[in-house]
């Protein structure tokens, strides 16, 4: 996967560039949760896969149906906790970039190699 900025206009004004965070850097639930997106899953939650509408406008814009999100297990918790990952691209196993939140979309990283 390439990293990725979010590019601002020429005079610097504008979203700053997306933070990033390395797959190997991420918690093992969510290295996890990673292979099975590349894998085509199967996911343990019945939410994994579905379209993520983007509301907070985090992530770079994008059509509706472009971004899917995933649950990050969080050990000792029932359910399905905060944690996430988000993909964009065409085809759900072979996204063109992943972002991580451990805070419920409040923000988002950038995964990369």
């Amino acid at each position: 996967m390439a990293a990725a900025l979010i590019a601002g206009p020429a005079q610097g004004k504008g979203p700053a560039p997306m933070p990033s965070v390395t797959l190997s850097e991420l918690p093992r639930e969510a290295q996890a949760t990673e292979r099975l997106i590349r894998q085509g899953g199967p996911f343990p939650y019945a939410k994994d896969g579905t379209v993520f509408g983007n509301r907070e406008r985090l992530l770079p814009p994008a059509r509706r149906g472009y971004y899917r999100e995933y649950t990050v297990p969080t050990p000792g918790v029932r359910h399905r906790g905060a944690r996430r990952i988000v993909c964009g691209g065409e085809r759900p196993a072979d996204p063109e970039a992943c972002y991580y939140t451990a805070d419920h979309y409040a923000s988002f990283r950038l995964i990369v190699q």
